[in-house]
C-alpha cells in the first residue's frame, strides 16, 4: 500500500513540474486566428441578424393525394450583421426546404423554397420547416398546411 501511494505522490509531483514549464504562450498564437477573432468581435458588436419573412405560414388549401406542393417564403435580414442560415429540417421526409447558401446582409432579401410531396399523407397537414440561423435565437420556423384529399375519396 505504501508503494502504491508513494508511486502516486511521485506521478503526481512528476506532472506538477512538467505541466510549469516556463514557455512563451505568445509564441503559440497565430495571427491568421487573431483576424478571425477581431471580424468575429465586430461582427458581433452590430448586433445579431434578424429575420423578417413575407409569410411564416402557407396554406396550401386542398389538394389531391399524390400532387406536390410548392412555395416560396421571402425573407429580409433587418439586422445589423450578416445572416446566416446553416442548415433547414423538415419534420417530415416528404417535404424538402432549399434554402440560400450565401449570408445575407442586411436589408437584403433571400428565399426558401419548400415542397411537399402528398403522396402517402392524406387528410390535413402540417409541416414545420426549421431554420438553423445565426440569429439572437439561433432557431426560426415557417409552416405549410393544407388537406389532401385521399385517393380513395377523388
Amino acid at each position: 500500500m505504501k508503494k502504491l501511494i508513494l508511486t502516486l505522490a511521485f506521478l503526481v509531483s512528476a506532472g506538477v513540474f512538467v505541466s510549469c514549464e516556463k514557455s512563451n504562450a505568445a509564441s503559440k498564437i497565430k495571427d491568421e486566428n487573431v483576424a478571425k477573432a477581431v471580424e468575429r468581435d465586430n461582427e458581433i458588436k452590430k448586433g445579431a441578424p434578424v429575420i423578417s419573412f413575407d409569410k411564416e405560414e402557407y396554406n396550401f388549401g386542398k389538394v389531391a393525394e399524390g400532387d406536390v406542393v410548392e412555395t416560396t417564403f421571402t425573407l429580409t435580414n433587418t439586422g445589423k450583421s450578416n445572416l446566416v442560415i446553416t442548415n433547414a429540417k423538415a419534420t417530415c421526409g416528404c417535404t424538402v426546404p432549399t434554402w440560400p447558401k450565401e449570408p445575407i446582409a442586411p436589408g437584403e432579401t433571400g428565399e426558401i423554397a419548400v415542397k411537399f410531396n402528398t403522396a402517402g399523407k392524406p387528410n390535413k397537414q402540417s409541416k414545420t420547416v426549421t431554420l438553423y440561423t445565426n440569429t439572437a435565437r439561433g432557431l426560426e420556423t415557417v409552416k405549410i398546411t393544407g388537406m389532401v384529399t385521399p385517393k380513395s375519396a377523388q
